[in-house]
C-alpha cells in the first residue's frame, strides 16, 4: 500500500512539474522577415554580446548586451525594452542561438509586465538568420 501510495504521489508530482513548465512563442526567421518587410511595429531586443552585436545584427535592433542574462547587471540593460515595448505590436527577442538566454529575457520582460502576447523568441537566433539584406556587419 506504501509503494502504491509513493507511485501515485510522484506522478502527481511529475505531472504539476510538467503542468508549470513554461512555454514559449516562437517566430520563425521567414516570418520575421515578413514582418520586417511589411514594415509591422516590431521591436527586436537583441541580448548578443558586444562584440558579436557589432559583428552581426538585425536591422534596427535594440542592443542590450546582456547575454547570458543570468545576473541583475545582465538584467538591467535589458531595461530600454521594457519601456519601449509599449510602443509595439510585438517585441522578439534575438539571442545567439534562441534557447537559454532567450528564455531568461523573454520571462524578465514578462515579469516586468510586457504583454505575453506580444512576445516571441526568434526561433534558432542569430546563428539560423538567413537573410544577410537584413543583418548590419561590421
Amino acid at each position: 500500500m506504501k509503494k502504491l501510495v509513493l507511485i501515485i504521489c510522484t506522478a502527481f508530482l511529475a505531472f504539476a512539474q510538467y503542468g508549470m513548465a513554461a512555454e514559449y512563442q516562437y517566430v520563425s526567421a521567414e516570418e520575421l522577415k515578413g514582418w520586417l518587410e511589411a514594415a509591422r511595429p516590431v521591436l527586436l531586443v537583441d541580448i548578443q554580446e558586444k562584440q558579436d552585436f557589432a559583428a552581426h545584427h538585425i536591422k534596427g535592433s535594440l542592443e542590450t548586451n546582456a547575454y547570458p542574462v543570468k545576473s541583475d547587471a545582465e538584467r538591467q540593460t535589458i531595461y530600454p525594452a521594457i519601456s519601449q515595448a509599449k510602443n509595439y505590436e510585438a517585441v522578439v527577442v534575438v539571442c545567439p542561438r534562441g534557447k537559454g538566454g532567450a528564455k531568461r529575457t523573454y520571462d524578465y520582460l514578462k515579469e516586468q509586465g510586457v504583454p505575453e502576447a506580444k512576445l516571441s523568441i526568434l526561433t534558432g537566433g542569430m546563428e539560423k538568420w538567413p537573410y544577410e539584406e537584413w543583418v548590419v556587419t561590421k
